[in-house]
């Protein structure tokens, strides 16, 4: 078994792309170089990230490309990638009449740990890692959704990975189980590299120090999420107006996004100067830089940007 080299763990993706039969470019020369730590992948349902995601994780090939981390050439060396990986897909299916306990132990022995002794000491502590260790003898088909994802954790964690992929982990989480899980997903981030999936802008805001939007399968943006805040900083503009004046409104002013509350529109504009005077100026977050982003008035970055 090849050793990676865990003071060169990156993840460095060139060239990577995948057309399907169909004729769908799911991904388009994507270059990214993704350290260690929470990496947030952004992205509207269809951009690619699912593509991305399976293909890092060996499950599909892509047309074109290379993928390493660390030493280990992920295309070629499959099985090396496969005992340093974990992966949780946005839907993953369980045993509903099997205990947690039993069920982990079970991957456990396909993860290739042998011994029940040492499965047990890596068991138990999985369960107690992802605060399932009281319910541990519970059936999972009694599990919540939040208790199930973090079981799913338990699993991609068997046997200590370099990279761990998750795909939409908070998509149906109640508050309180959400926050729960970005707090196992951030500890975790400290030893391996992490990628995190998703549509969902707080949970990359709230976790990642590195981020990529992504959209028809091209890279739009990379970088320094708080840096890609600043750099829009005095750049958005926000109206309240009724519905009657929203087509106007979009038809006149650079729109990047809007949204309902108490019965009228909130709208978000994108502009250097001041749209006019109805409009007032407002602290911008990740959310405007991805809206303005996906608008084409930010990123859009240079291939060499992500080398």
């Amino acid at each position: 078994m090849k050793e990676i080299n865990t003071n060169q763990n990156a993840l460095l993706i060139r060239n990577l792309s995948k057309t399907y039969g169909n004729g769908v470019k799911a991904l388009s020369e994507i270059s990214l170089t993704i350290p260690q730590g929470m990496y947030g992948l952004l992205g509207p349902n269809g951009a690619g990230k699912s593509t991305l995601m399976r293909t890092l994780a060996t499950l599909q090939e892509p047309d074109k490309g290379s993928i390493m981390l660390g030493n280990v050439d992920v295309l070629r060396e499959k099985d090396e990638l496969r005992r340093t990986l974990g992966y949780l897909p946005q839907e993953f299916g369980v045993y509903p009449g099997v205990r947690a306990h039993d069920l982990l132990d079970h991957f456990a022995i396909l993860k290739g740990i042998n011994g029940h002794a040492a499965r047990r000491e890596i068991t138990e502590a999985l369960l107690k890692k992802t605060n399932l260790w009281d319910v541990r003898k519970q059936k999972l088909g009694g599990y919540s959704s939040g208790m199930r994802q973090r079981f799913g954790v338990a699993v991609a964690l068997l046997g200590n990975p370099q990279l761990l992929i998750v795909d939409e982990p908070t998509a149906g989480l109640d508050p309180a189980e959400r926050v729960r899980f970005l707090n196992l997903l951030s500890e975790l981030g400290e030893n391996s590299v992490v990628i995190l999936s998703t549509h969902i802008v707080d949970d990359v805001a709230e976790l990642c120090t590195r981020m990529a939007i992504i959209n028809k399968g091209q890279i739009l943006h990379e970088g320094d999420p708080q840096q890609a805040i600043a750099e829009i900083k005095g750049k958005i503009w926000r109206k309240v107006v009724d519905k009657h004046s929203l087509a106007a409104v979009e038809a006149q002013y650079p729109v990047i996004s809007t949204k309902l509350f108490s019965g009228r529109t909130v709208v978000h504009v994108y502009g250097n100067e001041q749209p006019g005077a109805d409009f007032a100026a407002i602290d911008s977050s990740l959310e405007d830089v991805y809206f303005t982003t996906m608008a084409g008035h930010y990123g859009v970055r240079r291939k060499e940007d992500a080398v």
